[in-house]
């Protein structure tokens, strides 16, 4: 289950974004468009027709002349989380699952999203995609809060398949986070991240410990948590290597 007693915890953090970011709507983000703002861009000649509030009196009164001011326009950023809902993320060997780590993630990203005014989506992708669109309040985080906890891990992942699919409802630059184990095909995960390179793209592991050690030795009957197929093998000191540089390619993706 997830606590929103850490939330308290956020208040002094922010998204950082380093694209530039073209939309529609009214934020807190900036762009380089000339529109209604807070910052002046620069002034320009008043012409019959404009709005004569853009008027700064200050220059008339220096030059006897009509100036209008431009303003860097403030556009939104929408901030979207994509959370592996796999069965595999129902592992766990410590106090919470792969999918509650992540979905305390995403409680926070969709908590500090609405304190910066930023619309949130949340999806959750396994052999289809479920959305969960918010208000801009940071009081809607609560919602996310129930609509995680009543979620479950069911199924394998269609990563490739689902995200492209995903990809074709954006319709403006976006902040995505993705979260998953990543535990399939890394030309599968290089693939489909390749598609969101016109976006700003943050990629989270999230593991169990144990599937990080995998401290484990002799013979072992292993079963896939998404397939339930079971394999036995023998694990060597040098299978166990094997499995730990697998593990590290992932991460270096």
């Amino acid at each position: 289950m997830i606590d929103a007693s850490f939330l308290s915890e956020l208040k002094r953090f922010y998204l950082v974004i380093n694209k530039k970011i073209v939309s529609s709507f009214s934020g807190n983000r900036r762009s380089t468009a000339v529109g209604q703002g807070l910052l002046i861009n620069d002034y320009r000649p008043y012409v019959l027709g404009d709005d004569y509030r853009r008027i700064d009196w200050k220059i008339y009164a220096r030059t006897d002349t009509f100036f209008i001011k431009n303003y860097e326009e403030e556009r939104d950023l929408t901030v979207r989380c994509i959370i592996d809902s796999s069965k595999s993320m129902d592992f766990k060997t410590t106090e919470h699952t792969k999918f509650e780590y992540a979905a305390m993630l995403a409680v926070g990203i969709a908590y500090i999203s609405g304190r910066n005014n930023e619309k949130f989506n949340l999806s959750l992708v396994a052999e289809d995609t479920k959305s969960f669109r918010s208000k801009r309040t940071s009081k809607e985080v609560f919602n996310f809060i129930d609509y995680l906890n009543n979620a479950k891990c069911k199924g394998i992942i269609k990563f490739e398949r689902e995200l492209r699919k995903y990809q074709t409802t954006i319709t403006s630059r976006s902040l995505l986070v993705i979260m998953s184990d990543f535990l399939f095909d890394l030309d599968e995960i290089k693939n489909t991240l390749h598609i969101f390179r016109n976006h700003e793209l943050i990629v989270i592991q999230i593991l169990d410990r144990y599937e990080t050690t995998f401290d484990v030795h002799g013979s072992l009957l292993l079963q896939d948590q998404e397939t339930y197929k079971k394999r036995e093998i023998f694990f060597t000191d040098k299978k166990r290597d094997e499995y730990r540089h697998n593990y590290t390619n992932i991460l270096s993706l």
